[in-house]
């Protein structure tokens, strides 16, 4: 049985304040010819539909017509509610849609009530473990403590005991969205520690023939059986590096992992992370490959230069983020505030903050200037308002 893992679609969500609807239009599109091209079996959603509980109406409008095409495909769909998501908001309708071959598994009661399919070699049992937030699921599952792994660890007895219960030889298939202890996080996932704790080890997963787990962006193999697909898109610079993806993964006739092969998504513009001077990033003819990228870039000249992001921009049309990390800056004294302003005048603790406002270079006697005689027109402000008390 061929299934194709996704996850992490984050509808609605924007980059850098570029709208992203367009480039999660094509990435469904392409889903949707995947499925024909590839003949899947079955599509796994593994969470994070949306970007946030309550989403844009143009992204709502996008999934509604996601599910309208995967039912015509007469393809079963299985998707879960991911943090991000609303669980509710999600899962309403579910049992109508349920019947169209669309399986929404948003309530965490339902985790040990399986989609079954069949093939030549038998049924498959596929679990849609939606996200848990610890604190509110904990004595529905009877966790011994509030906990990813205890809750977690919970819910997967449940559905190892509806496995075992079903015919001998039923092959199974997890959705779930955790973060899961060796999984490579980047900075566009939202935390979501437990007094400080929010990894649960794979082992947890033990006993089913293949997790396709959701939530961290990069697509990554933790054990055969155990995989995130990653996120199709780029939703923050630290993804640079990643190659988007989805999972097309064969489970075999005992369960086994018979192929596993990663289809890539479409990008609609590359990521590139720049740091040096800005006149080295404006004439170093290595960055030309990287004139039609977003671009992120971190300026390291020891005073901030005059209008950066516009000469940036010249090059780079498509400069998202502007970033000041002077080199050879001393680093700040970690003594208190009050320390480290003890026995400096008005006039060299404003100095000092002119310099650290532009990025270095502490100002020149005109500038100077300029703060003296704002100071002494203060005390003479004070002076007078003094006078006439």
């Amino acid at each position: 049985m061929k299934f194709l893992h996704t996850s992490d679609w984050h509808l609605g969500r924007s980059f850098h304040r570029v709208n992203l609807l367009g480039a999660q239009a094509a990435f469904l599109d392409h889903l949707l010819d995947t499925v024909r091209e590839h003949e899947v079996d079955a599509v796994l959603v593994a969470g994070d539909v949306y970007d946030r509980a309550v989403p844009p109406l143009p992204a709502v409008e996008l999934f509604d017509r996601a599910l309208h095409r995967l039912a015509a495909l007469g393809v079963p769909t299985v998707m879960i509610s991911g943090n991000h998501d609303s669980a509710r908001r999600l899962g309403v309708g579910a049992g109508l849609i349920d019947r169209a071959g669309i399986h929404l598994r948003t309530d965490p009661a339902g985790c040990a009530d399986p989609v079954v399919l069949a093939d030549v070699h038998g049924e498959v049992a596929l679990y849609g473990l939606p996200y848990l937030e610890p604190a509110l699921v904990k004595d529905q599952f009877d966790a011994e403590k509030v906990s990813h792994e205890a809750v977690l660890g919970a819910a997967m007895d449940r559905i190892r005991a509806d496995l075992a219960a079903r015919a001998p030889g039923t092959r199974s298939v997890v959705l779930a969205h955790a973060f899961v202890t060796g999984g490579q996080a980047s900075d566009s996932e939202r935390d979501i520690s437990v007094g400080g704790v929010e990894a649960v080890p794979a082992s947890v997963f033990d006993g089913v023939d293949y997790a396709a787990l959701g939530h961290l962006h990069g697509s990554q193999t933790l054990s055969e059986r155990v995989r995130y697909s990653g996120s199709p898109l780029a939703y923050s610079f630290s993804e640079a590096d990643h190659r988007k993806s989805m999972w097309l993964v064969e489970l075999g006739a005992q369960g086994e992992i018979a192929a596993a092969e990663r289809i890539d998504t479409p990008v609609p513009r590359p990521l590139a992370r720049l740091r040096g001077p800005l006149e080295d990033l404006l004439a170093d003819p290595a960055h030309a490959r990287h004139e039609d990228s977003w671009i992120e870039a971190t300026l390291t000249d020891p005073v901030r230069p005059d209008d950066p992001m516009a000469r940036l921009a010249a090059r780079f049309p498509h400069t998202l983020s502007l970033a000041f990390e002077p080199e050879g800056r001393e680093e700040e004294s970690a003594a208190s505030y009050a320390q480290r302003l003890k026995g400096r005048s008005d006039q060299e603790i404003a100095e000092d903050f002119v310099a650290h406002v532009r990025g270095g270079g502490h100002p020149d006697e005109a500038e100077r200037a300029v703060l003296q005689g704002a100071f002494d027109e203060v005390r003479a402000d004070d002076s007078r308002q003094e006078t006439h008390r």
